[in-house]
């Protein structure tokens, strides 16, 4: 997911308010949508995630529904590591990628790991969330 609109506003010297950034990148409409009709209350917790692993992925049928899927499940994962992990925080690259950076300075492509995990269900959102949090 590229949001143009953000790199360029960086790339003019006006960096964007982060606060305001992550709660555009926390909307994720689809998932928390398919999630609410499937019981799952999605409270941005580690637990949350876990929840969302358990989901029948009827959505696997529809390749639009997946790719956007894809997308509000990787926002969705780096919202809960910025709101969970100390240290992580969103960054915009200069391609207009939203990524997760952690204090480590390592950087985490959470839109890519949701694409992956709305095809094939694997690895697991919890799971990659444990890896990122033990870093």
């Amino acid at each position: 997911m590229k949001i143009p609109f953000l790199g360029s506003r960086r790339r003019k010297g006006r960096l964007p308010d982060p606060e305001g950034i992550a709660e555009l990148l926390a909307e994720c409409e689809l998932l928390r949508s398919q999630a609410y009709r499937a019981g799952v209350r999605l409270d941005d917790s580690p637990a949350s995630l876990a929840a969302l692993d358990q989901l029948v992925p009827g959505w696997r049928d529809d390749e639009e529904a997946s790719d956007w899927l894809g997308n509000d499940a990787g926002l969705y994962l780096g919202t809960v590591i910025v709101r969970t992990v100390a240290g992580a925080a969103w960054e915009i690259r200069s391609d207009g990628q939203p990524v997760v950076r952690l204090a480590s300075g390592r950087e985490f492509d959470v839109v890519d790991s949701g694409h992956e995990w709305a095809a094939s269900g694997a690895p697991e959102l919890s799971q990659l969330y444990a890896e990122v949090a033990e870093a």
